[in-house]
């Protein structure tokens, strides 16, 4: 395995589409706000839906998967909201601090990453590791990105309830249980996969709209601390979960700890634009958490090429 080989499968795709994002975002007036929306309501929801709804994976796959997810998120989270208030970071900078530090970008980055490295158990254990991961960070993740706009934590709970992720998780899995997921060939799942499927592009297109507008200049040392959490700190933290949680399938194993080596999640980008409160002076929330997804993006492509030699050689779990 070549960095050519993994930078041409699974990473130059992502770069290319955030790219013409970019250069839509300089040569035209394009907001993104409202693409924000979109995403968040309409098609995460089915890409999340439709995923846990048709995967092949166990459900003692999917739980153990889960528990590591929430584990690893809990972990972090705690780790990174004392790192930021010890640098002396306020909200909503410090909001998106740990929203870059925590959530990886599982899915339009990790999945095509894991399933290149781990063949198809990589892909299904990267859609159920999204999906937990959706969880948290469409709870978590928006109370921590709108904590900030109100006089008092009760904002950001609140936001929670506004947001259909969590529902379709539950209905996702109930279906599972009740055995009435339809068909994979049926009208309304072909819909759901279709509009799904778009969610991925035009999240990185968001990306590449937002990073037309950031000053890298004024964000990129600031962004440093939280960076190194997510690249460096991360895997650490990844591994002793893996062994906690022990799972039964190494290649599963292995897959949780790539997918939680991945950068910072595009999505936290879209919540911070979503929820976040504007900042008084200084640099935008949507700057730093632009900045940091950039900054860890490019880091990731020799640290996660070092990784999966590991992983592959037996080397890491």
């Amino acid at each position: 395995m070549s960095l050519l080989s993994i930078f041409a499968t699974a990473i130059l795709p992502i770069v290319a589409i955030a790219a013409a994002g970019f250069v839509l975002g300089r040569r035209r007036d394009v907001a993104a706000g409202p693409l924000n929306t979109v995403t968040i309501y309409v098609l995460v929801p089915a890409l999340v839906f439709h995923s846990l709804a048709t995967t092949a994976l166990s459900g003692e796959t999917l739980a153990s998967v889960a528990v590591g997810v929430f584990l690893f998120t809990g972990v972090m989270a705690l780790l990174s909201e004392g790192s930021g208030r010890m640098l002396g970071e306020t909200e909503p900078i410090l909001g998106s601090f740990v929203l870059v530090s925590i959530f990886s970008n599982a899915g339009n980055y990790g999945i095509p990453v894991s399933e290149f490295a781990f063949g198809a158990v990589g892909r299904s254990t990267a859609v159920v590791f999204i999906a937990a991961q959706s969880v948290a960070m469409y709870t978590l993740g928006v109370y921590l990105a709108a904590r900030g706009e109100g006089d008092d934590w009760y904002s950001g709970m609140r936001a929670i309830f506004e947001i259909p992720l969590i529902y379709v998780v539950i209905a996702a899995l109930a279906a599972r249980w009740l055995g009435v997921v339809p068909a994979a060939d049926t009208a309304s799942m072909e819909t759901l996969k279709l509009v799904g499927d778009s969610s991925i592009p035009v999240m990185l297109l968001i990306l590449g709209i937002e990073l037309a507008e950031t000053d890298y200049s004024a964000a990129a040392l600031r962004v440093t601390p939280a960076v190194t959490l997510k690249m460096l700190v991360a895997p650490l933290i990844a591994v002793g979960i893996a062994a906690v949680v022990g799972f039964q399938n190494t290649t599963v194993a292995r897959v949780f700890f790539l997918e939680c080596s991945m950068p910072a999640a595009v999505t936290t980008l879209i919540l911070t634009g979503e929820f976040a409160g504007s900042t008084p002076e200084g640099i935008e929330a949507t700057e730093y958490a632009g900045t940091a997804i950039f900054v860890s993006t490019v880091l990731s492509v020799p640290i996660l090429t070092g990784l999966i030699a590991l992983l592959q050689s037996g080397v890491v779990l």
